[in-house]
C-alpha cells in the first residue's frame, strides 16, 4: 500500500497535498467569480460564434472601465448560467435609430463589417439611458436586438 501511495503523492505527501489544495482553490475562485464558461448556442452570433462554441466570460473586465462598442458580452437572463451572446452597438446616452437594417448612431451610419445576413428592420429613433447599452446579434437575420441595463451585462467574452 506504501508503494501505491508514493506514486500517487510523491515522496512528499504534505507538499503533494499542500499543491493539491491550492490548485483546487485557485480553480474555484477562477471559474466561478473570474471567468463563467460559456457555450454558444443558436446562430445568432455567426460567424464569430458558431453553436455549442465554448468559451469564457471575463467578469473582472469592466470593473475599472465601461463597455465600449464592438465588445462581445454576455447578458445574464435569469441567473449567472443563463446568458445572451450580443455584439454591443449602442452606448448610454447615444441616439440609435435602424432604418432598412442598417444602424443609425446620432444620425451617422454605422460601419458594421463583423454583420452578416441583414434583415431589413426598422427602429424608430430611441436615446438610450444613462446605463443603457444596445445589443445585437452579428447574424442580423436571426438575432435578437434590443436595449439592456448595464448592470446586466457580465462581462466581455475572451476570445
Amino acid at each position: 500500500m506504501s508503494s501505491v501511495r508514493r506514486v500517487i503523492f510523491g515522496p512528499n505527501p504534505r507538499r503533494t497535498t499542500v499543491r493539491i489544495l491550492v490548485l483546487a482553490v485557485a480553480c474555484i475562485i477562477t471559474f466561478r467569480w473570474i471567468l463563467l464558461p460559456v457555450r454558444a448556442d443558436g446562430d445568432s452570433m455567426l460567424p464569430t460564434y458558431s453553436t455549442g462554441k465554448l468559451t469564457f466570460v471575463n467578469r473582472m473586465a469592466y470593473l475599472g472601465s465601461r463597455p465600449q462598442r464592438g465588445d462581445i458580452v454576455a447578458i445574464k437572463l435569469a441567473g449567472p448560467h443563463v446568458v445572451y451572446i450580443k455584439r454591443i452597438v449602442g452606448l448610454p446616452g447615444e441616439r440609435l435609430s435602424v432604418r432598412d437594417g442598417q444602424i443609425y448612431i446620432n444620425e451617422v451610419p454605422l460601419a458594421e463589417p463583423y454583420v452578416r445576413h441583414r434583415k431589413p428592420w426598422d427602429l424608430d429613433e430611441v436615446t438610450l439611458g444613462s446605463s443603457e447599452y444596445f445589443v445585437a446579434g452579428d447574424n442580423r437575420g436571426t438575432s435578437d436586438r434590443g436595449r439592456v441595463e448595464g448592470s446586466r451585462i457580465l462581462g466581455r467574452l475572451v476570445y
